[in-house]
């Protein structure tokens, strides 16, 4: 038969869409065409797969090849095309037998020599192939992330020969079996930052129901290193959330299974451009905030990111999942991040400071501060000083707790949440906070919006933040205690309004 059918998978942000790849031998000279809105590297894969069969001591058929990858309005791009390319060619002219494709999809690069190379996002490949109820087979190199999927049975290749001698039932591939991975311990530990004991409770508030945090201060307070140590405060990912974090490393790169069950900590120069930042480019890709997905976000020296990259944060922050529509495809990446900033408070980082005098002007001051706006900053619930210490301070040797002296109160607070709302509080839509509080601290919090004319959001974000602090105390309902606290957390709001 001259018609072979093989399936493979394209990439559409973290998607891994079907590809049928249909192999047509016919008479005419001898020519190959590749069709089906294949971008260069696709069909530059006419000259790797006839190497490659060749060097494989296979016959490439001298005769009119068309392969014609379907659907034809779906943009495919890469190498990963060749594997399936070359089994289709061979089946078509009798080499592999056409029965055998049916049960399998193939990706994989093929070197001149028909060695397999590695491609990205081969764990959403994996995904969607076990949900087809097919086999995958694939490079050795890719097998670790596919694996890691656990629905899907893996079958790693070295080579063109292996994959063939497979099909023809000469000798079987073995199956990738997925290894348990343990992820390392954090090597950032709470204990070692010294005093700043608002801060670290702080961070403690955050931790416990992923609410976005700012500190700010003059430099050197000790700012980057609150917010570094914030992942080793945060529980563990689940099966599924570390398979959905994978998915998302995985689109651009392979994924380095050593990452397996880590909770991402992305820390982007403030010279980004909003498409590194949000995710973008011809063919969608993920930004900072989808990797950091189900992770920190954190952003240092806050106001030297260009204002229009600040204000595509805002949509993300309140939905969870950012969607990028572009002329060739559209794609949707989830951004379920923990955004975590630092800033100075002026250019030259000393308003306001007992050590230096300040050499910027009051408007040079509020141009710097006003690069954060108002609807920005109404998203981020613990806005925090971080003060230098003194000398004495400094120098001692007694510590505070450690990481995972806190993490425990973290996590006993998580369950409660969970057990109480199946959701962690930063979640919690606005008509289900108010039963969560007691009347006199409802009115503490109107009185308190009234005199310093806060937003309704703002509002909202209070209420959720006080919340968290009663479940840190193991309250039952927020009392007005829990609301002055949270209100003692809102204080850059007041200082950007004078």
């Amino acid at each position: 038969m001259s018609l072979a059918i093989a399936y493979s998978r394209a990439r559409l942000g973290i998607d891994a869409p079907l590809v049928t790849v249909e192999t047509h031998i016919s008479g005419g000279l001898p020519r190959l065409t590749i069709v089906g809105l294949a971008e260069t590297a696709v069909k530059e894969a006419k000259d790797r797969v006839r190497s490659a069969i060749l060097n494989s001591h296979f016959e490439f058929p001298p005769r009119r090849i068309t392969i014609n990858l379907a659907p034809a309005d779906l943009p495919k791009d890469g190498g990963r095309f060749d594997l399936a390319i070359a089994l289709g060619i061979l089946a078509a002219s009798g080499q592999v037998p056409n029965s055998a494709l049916a049960d399998y999809e193939f990706l994989g690069e093929l070197a001149l020599s028909g060695e397999l190379r590695a491609i990205p996002a081969s764990l959403g490949a994996a995904l969607s192939c076990g949900l087809a109820q097919r086999q995958l087979i694939l490079p050795q190199a890719s097998a670790a992330e596919a694996a890691l999927s656990n629905r899907c049975r893996v079958l790693p290749a070295a080579n063109l020969l292996q994959v063939c001698a497979h099909l023809n039932g000469n000798t079987p591939l073995s199956r990738a079996e997925q290894h348990p991975l343990l992820a390392p311990a954090n090597t950032l530990d709470l204990a070692e930052v010294r005093g700043q004991n608002q801060a670290k409770r702080a961070l403690e508030i955050s931790a416990a129901a992923n609410h976005n945090l700012i500190f700010y201060g003059e430099p050197g307070t000790g700012k980057t290193m609150l917010a570094q140590r914030l992942p080793s405060l945060l529980g563990p990912l689940d099966t599924d959330e570390a398979i959905e974090v994978a998915k998302i490393h995985s689109c651009n790169k392979p994924f380095d299974t050593r990452q397996w069950g880590q909770r991402p900590f992305r820390s982007p120069h403030h010279s980004a451009s909003s498409i590194a930042l949000v995710g973008g480019g011809s063919n969608p890709q993920p930004g900072e905030i989808s990797l950091a997905h189900r992770g920190v976000l954190f952003l240092d020296e806050l106001p030297e990111f260009p204002r229009s990259v600040l204000e595509a944060l805002r949509e993300p922050l309140e939905n969870g999942e950012i969607s990028i529509a572009r002329a060739k495809a559209r794609a949707q990446f989830p951004a379920q991040f923990q955004l975590i900033a630092a800033m100075n408070p002026c250019p030259c980082g000393y308003a306001g400071s007992n050590k230096r005098e300040c050499r910027c002007s009051p408007a040079q001051v509020q141009r710097y501060r006003q690069k954060i706006s108002g609807p920005l900053l109404d998203r981020i619930d613990l806005q925090v000083p971080v003060q230098a210490l003194p000398p004495a301070e400094l120098a001692t040797t007694a510590k505070g707790e450690n990481s995972e002296q806190v993490r425990a109160r973290v996590l006993v607070a998580q369950a409660l949440q969970l057990k109480r709302q199946g959701k962690l509080n930063a979640q919690l839509r606005n008509q289900e906070l108010e039963p969560l509080a007691s009347g006199a601290a409802l009115k503490q919090l109107r009185r308190a919006m009234a005199q310093l004319h806060f937003s309704t959001r703002a509002y909202h974000r209070i209420l959720k933040l006080a919340r968290t602090i009663a479940d840190l105390d193991d309250q039952a309902l927020v009392e007005p205690a829990h609301i002055a606290e949270a209100l003692s957390f809102r204080g850059l709001d007041r200082e950007l309004e004078l």
